[in-house]
């Protein structure tokens, strides 16, 4: 790190962290001044010039952002490498990282130093809001540092190295999410952390083997969940058993950090960090307290830039009130789920993940058990689920069957007349790559 970058770091420090606490008019001209100098980079790509061609950008501002075109996942692909970059930005000095590829096929895009340092400062706010010091506090990270992951690019290749010659970084514990489970309890217990961040399954996978007598001295006051939709059962088995708060963050490859769990339990945009809409099927926004299929707007970065995209593919809910908290930005309900992983109906109607994630919690709280270790929810056709779920071994086979009968009949009730529903026990969940997905849809929406 030369010092312009170390200057560059304090100064961002300074600023970026604590913005989302100032007057809200402050907040939007910020805002405003980010996104024009976004739109002007973009116009240096050939993306965009394409895309963008014939439009007066003189008249766009955020207020008027939807007269611009969305960009797709498939607009990234066609013009991948060259054209996703400013014409003449040297990306031997960036880094190339890639979604998950959930549905077969991995995006990548460009980053650099200047959008990883940006992308942190949104991870160090967050942890601020829970008490946490990233200087101090013992933390252990469980991401996904498989090469080329945004999370391998910040942790192993950027942020981390960079700040090493100034900052010891030895509070700070890396776990991969692939690691087995057993080996990773057993140096997260000899570490003690005091935060804990994951995904979702590997934190209830966690919880499981600590509620068999694994991790004696893992005693965490917060845990942070992300990558993945955080459903309510999972959340309250992971609280139970750590005796800590779960804190649930939202952010992708491409948008960086995008919302966050303040202390009293309301999802925060990071409003200076990106442009959020809301949109139904038509392209229209949807009303406060309705589904939207998420837009994001990228309001930082010299590599890719990113403006108007809907790859994310997520079902957001926008709510209309505040939160009283200090932090001053728009809320999210939560996110809702990925659109991608949908229950699609035999009369073409979609059900959203929210409206069938929560069958499990509702039902265990209804019984009073904590049975189910875990779950999965497949969609083998348009007229057949599949409810997969790993239980407790030891449990009698009577407690089993009626958490099973329970949840079969709660989820048809959500299914159309036709569709059968079959709810089953396994003993583990199977997963094409290191996060098992919750909600796994083998048919397309029509």
């Amino acid at each position: 790190m030369n010092p312009l970058l170390l200057f560059y770091l304090i100064k961002s420090y300074l600023a970026d962290v604590h913005r989302l606490k100032e007057n809200p008019e402050k907040i939007e001209r910020y805002r405003e001044r980010a996104f024009q100098r976004v739109l002007r980079n973009a116009m240096k790509t050939p993306m965009y010039r394409e895309k963008y061609r014939g439009i007066d950008l003189s008249r766009i501002t955020l207020k008027t952002i939807d007269r611009l075109p969305i960009l797709t996942k498939q607009d990234i692909r066609k013009h991948f490498p060259h054209g996703v970059v400013p014409e003449g930005y040297d990306t031997r000095r960036a880094l190339t990282v890639s979604t998950s590829g959930s549905t077969g096929q991995p995006t990548s895009i460009y980053t650099d130093f200047y959008t990883i340092i940006k992308a942190l400062m949104g991870f160090i706010r967050e942890i601020r809001e829970y008490g946490i010091s990233w200087r101090r506090d013992r933390m252990t990270i469980i991401a996904d540092l498989t090469a080329g992951s945004a999370e391998e690019a910040y942790l192993n290749r950027t942020a981390v190295p960079n700040l090493k010659p100034f900052f010891s970084l030895d509070n700070m514990q890396l776990a991969h999410v692939g690691q087995d489970v057993k080996q990773m309890i057993e140096k997260i217990d000899a570490f003690r952390p005091r935060f804990i961040g994951g995904y979702p399954g590997v934190l209830m996978a966690l919880a499981v083997l600590k509620r068999k007598g694994y991790g004696t001295h893992i005693e965490p006051e917060v845990i942070a969940s992300s990558g993945a939709v955080l459903d309510e059962y999972t959340k309250r088995y992971i609280e139970e058993t750590f005796n800590a708060r779960v804190f649930d963050v939202y952010g992708s490859t491409e948008a960086g950090p995008v919302a966050f769990e303040c202390r009293k339990g309301n999802y925060h945009i990071h409003h200076d960090m990106v442009h959020l809409e809301f949109l139904d099927d038509r392209g229209e926004p949807v009303a406060f307290g309705t589904p939207g299929h998420i837009v994001v707007t990228k309001l930082y970065g010299n590599a890719t830039p990113i403006i108007r995209y809907n790859g994310l593919n997520d079902f957001v809910i926008p709510l209309e009130r505040t939160c009283d908290c200090g932090i001053n930005t728009p809320l999210i309900e939560s996110v809702a789920g990925r659109m991608v992983d949908a229950l699609v109906m035999p009369s073409g109607a979609i059900i959203p993940p929210f409206a069938v994630t929560g069958i499990p919690a509702k039902v265990m709280e209804r019984l009073n058990s904590d049975i189910v270790q875990q779950f999965q929810i497949v969609q083998e056709d348009y007229d057949r689920i599949i409810v997969s779920l790993v239980m407790e071994a030891d449990r009698t086979n009577g407690e089993k069957k009626q958490v099973m009968g329970e949840i079969q009949r709660e989820f048809e009730k959500r299914m159309e007349e036709g569709v059968t529903v079959q709810v089953r026990e396994v003993e583990k969940i199977p997963s094409e790559g290191p996060i098992p997905q919750v909600i796994h849809s083998r048919v397309a929406i029509r």
